[in-house]
């Protein structure tokens, strides 16, 4: 026996055969994976933020993290300003200190130069007097020796004129005086240089006085007198 093809039209119309006219529903897409989960991720970060906050209220922290907020500006802005008054009175020590070296610079400036001055002084005057007695105390034998015959012996002069050349003098002269003579026997000598050499002919003769006479015709001039 053959079986019947079953077909839609087989079957008894029912309410569901006849559907509405149009859309009943709309097709949606697959939406990403961070959109899916975004409400999770939300939740659980609002639920830690309010655990946090009750755990904070309950345990007194929230105070001190309200008052971590101001005693910091506070304090940064006390440092601020101790900080500018250290560098104000830092400042004002560092000008006193330079105008204090600045001046005792200059006091030791002042006290350097008139002790230099002072030293120069001093080393000149010494220098001369040096030199003054280097010149003093030098004798030259060949300065130009005028013995005077003032004792009326005859060659009396030329003897020690002879005695003067065999201690070395090498320009003597034997003279008889021409004007007027001292009270006794002299060696007179015209300028300082020659005081020396004077006083060195006068012990060669064995004359005890020795005196600076301006206006001689030589250096030095011997007056022979009884």
């Amino acid at each position: 026996m053959a079986r019947d093809k079953v077909t839609y039209e087989s079957y008894e119309q029912d309410v569901f055969d006849n559907p509405p006219q149009g859309p009943v529903g709309a097709h949606r897409g697959s939406r990403p994976v961070m959109v899916r989960i975004a409400p999770f991720i939300i939740v659980i970060v609002v639920a830690a933020l309010c655990g946090f906050g009750a755990w904070a209220y309950g345990s007194g922290e929230y105070q001190n993290l309200l008052n971590l907020k101001t005693p910091q500006s506070t304090t940064a802005s006390s440092d601020t300003t101790q900080s500018t008054t250290k560098s104000d009175s830092s400042a004002s020590d560092s000008s006193d200190s330079s105008s204090s070296s600045d001046s005792s610079t200059s006091d030791s400036s002042a006290s350097d130069d008139s002790s230099s001055s002072a030293d120069s002084s001093s080393s000149d005057q010494n220098a001369q007097q040096q030199t003054q007695q280097a010149q003093t105390a030098t004798v030259n034998k060949a300065t130009q020796v005028r013995v005077v015959n003032g004792t009326g012996v005859s060659g009396y002069a030329g003897q020690k004129a002879d005695v003067l050349q065999t201690a070395g003098y090498t320009s003597v002269e034997a003279a008889n005086p021409t004007g007027s003579l001292p009270t006794g026997t002299v060696v007179w000598y015209q300028n300082e240089t020659d005081k020396a050499t004077a006083q060195d002919v006068a012990n060669t003769l064995g004359i005890t006085a020795v005196e600076q006479v301006q206006g001689l015709s030589a250096p030095i001039t011997v007056v022979l007198l009884n």
